[in-house]
């Protein structure tokens, strides 16, 4: 568990430096299978690359995110987060979010999201 916890952490802190898309190409397996909370989910890593280039370039001022909480399993880690954005053309947004991840050789094969949609 301690190799899944020191990746993670890793994962955790490039994210909370603005460096997700680095991240994503450093931690997530080629077949990575992503998934929002009621989305279905979205397979492969240049599938989930543009999903979340879209994503990021929906955001028109992004004021940030904390990490409130992580945990590490057997095989599987969960962190909780905070974030604060504006979307383009939509109100100042504050989401809360836990991310299961599932990892596999060093990287992540599975990631969940669970958050609420207001």
């Amino acid at each position: 568990m301690a190799d899944i916890a020191a990746l993670e952490a890793e994962l955790n802190k490039l994210i909370l430096e603005g460096k997700g898309s680095e991240a994503f190409e450093k931690f997530y397996a080629e077949d990575v299978v992503m998934q929002e909370p009621t989305d279905p989910p979205r397979v492969g890593k240049a599938t989930n690359r543009k999903a979340e280039q879209d994503f990021y370039g929906s955001i028109e001022e992004f004021f940030g995110a904390k990490l409130l909480s992580s945990a590490v399993g057997d095989g599987v880690t969960l962190s909780e987060w905070q974030y604060d954005f504006k979307l383009k053309g939509k109100p100042r947004a504050k989401l809360e979010e836990v991310s299961r991840r599932q990892w596999k050789d060093g990287k992540v094969v599975h990631e969940r999201f669970y958050y609420h949609r207001g």
